[in-house]
């Protein structure tokens, strides 16, 4: 009951928010008296509005779409927010000026009330500098979309394994994700990235899946540029929910299995390792340590559980580390965690960090965290980790804002992680 409760809470703030806004729009205005048809359009707007961004959050639409809802209503309420600020203000000033009237003497002042001529053209302009402001934001973010497609940035993380064999202490294992090489538009900029990744020049490459927005030509002109994705242990990768041509049109069931497998067929042409319900063990000297991957696992409905775990284990119970690659983050609470305490460390993708949001070496925000509890950088419960990447490319939207294509090395280290000791 508690999350239809605070659901309600919720919109019942918004529109909380939204009656204050049209009492600055009404401030802003006030020389135009305004019609029922208005008053009703308005209140029709937000409806939809806060519909949209509860379709956002809990509908069976693909990601892509969700995540379109989620950026337009955010980008909505970016401008309400900046309105609101200036509102808030003017509600200050008039309680200044209030409490100024109240403590004159009638005899010796002159009324300072909103029906002063000085008192008006304030409040007005305040409104107006507010609705100005709230389309400033959206400009700059207009403007910052398209640069943040290809603004590839490296992570850098020290994963912490306390059974990790010593060879493999040290090691360097690069992740990229979640290519969706049909959106791209510049190939020059995605060798960038490429380039970038090989600088670091890592011991073994993960890809976590969503090669192609759905298709298998899209990586016809893109094939030979990821097949330089190289590793001296091995290239190895999944498959994600866009891989599966789920979301596409098919004449025929036929041709729908034939574009999965070209798809798998392109892993292989790259040299990837492709792991679909499957595990590798990797070995340096004498010890080894289990890659595993499986086909796309998604807790929420909309998503299939293509995924088989069972498959993925077998014989791997004598190694003792146990790496998973799993698309979807949703797959390591809901079944990872409670059945398999055996796996040491999940790479994940999928959430893009809804491409837009807020991302430093301390703080990260996005509108995504309301739909996936895990939705980028590195989460630990008890024993187990997940590392979720927030993507090589974009979908659904054509732009990144705030959260940039990422590149994660990792440096495996054995022991605990000392940040984590009293």
């Amino acid at each position: 009951m508690q999350g239809p409760l605070l659901t309600i809470l919720f919109v019942i703030v918004l529109l909380v928010f939204d009656f204050y806004i049209l009492k600055g729009f009404r401030a802003a205005f006030k020389k135009w008296r305004f019609p029922v048809w208005f008053v009703v359009l308005y209140w029709l707007s937000a409806v939809f509005f806060i519909t949209i961004l509860l379709v956002g959050i809990y509908s069976p639409l693909n990601a892509g779409k969700r995540a379109g809802l989620l950026f337009g209503y955010t980008l909505v309420f970016i401008f309400k927010f900046s309105f609101l600020f200036f509102v808030f203000i003017d509600d200050i000033r008039r309680g200044v000026i209030y409490l100024f009237r109240k403590n004159k003497k009638p005899a010796t002042d002159t009324p300072l009330t909103e029906n002063n001529p000085d008192a008006i053209p304030r409040s007005e302009f305040l409104m107006k500098a507010g609705l100005l402001s709230g389309f400033v934001p959206l400009v700059a973010i207009k403007l910052s979309m398209s640069k943040g497609c290809y603004d590839y940035h490296v992570r850098y993380v020290d994963l912490y394994l306390p059974n990790l064999p010593k060879a493999f202490d040290g090691m360097k294992v690069g992740q990229i994700s979640d290519i969706h090489s049909g959106g791209f538009y510049n190939k020059t900029a995605v060798k960038g990235g490429v380039d970038m990744l090989q600088r670091e020049k890592p011991d073994v490459t993960f890809f976590t899946g969503d090669l192609v927005n759905g298709a298998a030509w899209e990586m016809r002109d893109y094939q030979d540029l990821f097949a330089k994705v190289k590793a001296p242990l091995g290239v190895y990768s999944i498959l994600g929910n866009h891989d599966y041509g789920d979301y596409g049109t098919w004449p025929s069931l036929a041709a729908k299995q034939k574009n999965n497998a070209d798809i798998i067929a392109t892993h292989k042409n790259m040299g990837w390792d492709i792991l679909i319900d499957e595990n590798r063990r990797l070995k340096v000297g004498n010890e080894e340590i289990g890659i595993l991957g499986i086909g796309n696992w998604g807790e929420m409905s909309r998503f299939p559980k293509y995924g088989k775990m069972e498959e993925a284990v077998k014989n791997t119970a004598d190694l003792p580390v146990k790496l998973l690659l799993s698309h979807d983050p949703s797959h390591w609470r809901a079944e990872v965690i409670p059945k398999y305490p055996q796996i040491d460390a999940v790479f994940a993708g999928h959430t893009h960090g809804l491409q837009f949001g807020i991302r430093t070496k301390e703080f990260q925000w996005s509108p995504i965290e309301y739909v996936y509890s895990e939705w980028a950088g590195l989460y630990r419960e008890k024993h187990q980790q997940i590392y979720v990447n927030v993507g090589y490319g974009f979908a659904g939207i054509r732009g990144r804002v705030g959260i940039l294509p990422e590149i994660t090395i990792f440096t495996l280290k054995a022991g605990e992680d000392p940040g984590l000791k009293v």
